[in-house]
């Protein structure tokens, strides 16, 4: 379901995969290759949400904003199941993990991985190539080269599982 708000309709790139299921409103963009996995909600009814190429926003997400405080997610961005983002910043290249909370004005480093289950509070800022968890997440260890490869495949797999998708929805 893709809904104009207002003015403002969502403008989503002809290779990005939108499963069924999902909702997409207001002043949204999604650039190449993302891809937006069921029952996913993105609204953009009080400000802007910006995602980038390659991004995979994960099964049951919910993306909003506070006003005059756009959500932007840079490119390469992985963001797992059941998260929440409101009127942040998630760098390229970082990952999201499952059931995670990322609050207004906080910042997600390049390259940063938030645990699963944790919860950036607002305004937090996290480095980048550094592992947050927790309840308010905190800092543990900066990633490994093994960690990096991993995030990688992750990225790679979903860009690719997205454009199977794409292929058989038409």
């Amino acid at each position: 379901m893709i809904y104009p708000y207002k003015e403002k309709s969502p403008k989503i790139s002809e290779s990005a995969f939108i499963a069924d299921y999902v909702t997409i409103t207001g002043d949204v963009e999604i650039g190449d290759e993302s891809s937006i996995w069921f029952q996913t909600v993105i609204r953009g009814d009080v400000s802007p949400t910006v995602i980038g190429k390659r991004v995979n926003v994960q099964d049951l997400c919910c993306l909003h904003q506070s006003p005059n405080k756009p959500l932007i997610l840079e490119d390469d961005v992985t963001v797992g199941h059941s998260v929440i983002l409101h009127s942040s910043i998630i760098r390229q290249k970082a990952l999201i993990g499952m059931g995670s909370i990322i609050l207004d004005g906080a910042e997600v480093g390049e390259g940063a991985f938030i645990g699963a289950g944790s919860l950036v509070p607002p305004g937090k800022k996290i480095p980048p190539n550094t592992l947050a968890l927790g309840r308010p997440a905190k800092v543990v260890r900066t990633l490994t080269s093994e960690d990096l490869l991993d995030m990688e495949r992750i990225r790679r797999e979903y860009v690719e599982k997205g454009q199977y998708y794409k292929a058989i929805q038409s």
